[in-house]
């Protein structure tokens, strides 16, 4: 294995770690989670995606402004519980958009772009459990009807 690609995994193992300091049990059954510790903004998670062995969510801190919400620094990332490895997909709210691999995208290219965002999700992930960020502040969000929006356990293969 090359040892670029080997770096990014270890990277991605690190990633997967901090994740499991922060992330409650209760992502399987909720869509919406946030944290609240002094002196930080509020850090919420949105589920995009749930698969038997991968999530895919929406890391970002929340700010409220006058007029708008702003979420930065918007992560979006792809977590793997079997192979136990996470990777940050993007920081772009229009993600979804824009294609990351092609046969004909230079694999160069692909790796500093790939390498670029995993590291800075690892800065940032060290960062919000510095901060007190943990599966402890991690709560669901309250519906307007004052129950938690839950969903179904994620279905496991055997």
């Amino acid at each position: 294995m090359p040892p670029k690609l080997r770096r990014l995994q270890e990277v991605q193992a690190e990633i997967y770690r901090q994740l499991q300091l922060l992330l409650p049990d209760d992502i399987a059954f909720h869509d919406h989670l946030r944290s609240c510790v002094p002196g930080s903004a509020p850090l919420c998670l949105d589920v995009l995606e749930r698969h038997p062995y991968t999530t895919f969510f929406r890391l970002t801190y929340e700010f409220s402004g006058t007029e708008n919400r702003e979420f930065e620094p918007d992560a979006h990332v792809r977590f793997y519980h079997d192979a136990r490895m996470a990777e940050a997909t993007s920081f772009d709210c229009d993600q979804a958009c824009t294609r990351d691999s092609h046969p004909a995208y230079p694999p160069a290219a692909l790796m500093r772009r790939t390498w670029r965002q995993n590291r800075a999700l690892d800065r940032w992930l060290d960062f919000l459990l510095r901060q007190g960020h943990s599966a402890q502040t991690m709560a669901p969000v309250e519906s307007a009807a004052g129950r938690s929006e839950a969903v179904p356990s994620p279905v496991t293969a055997g």
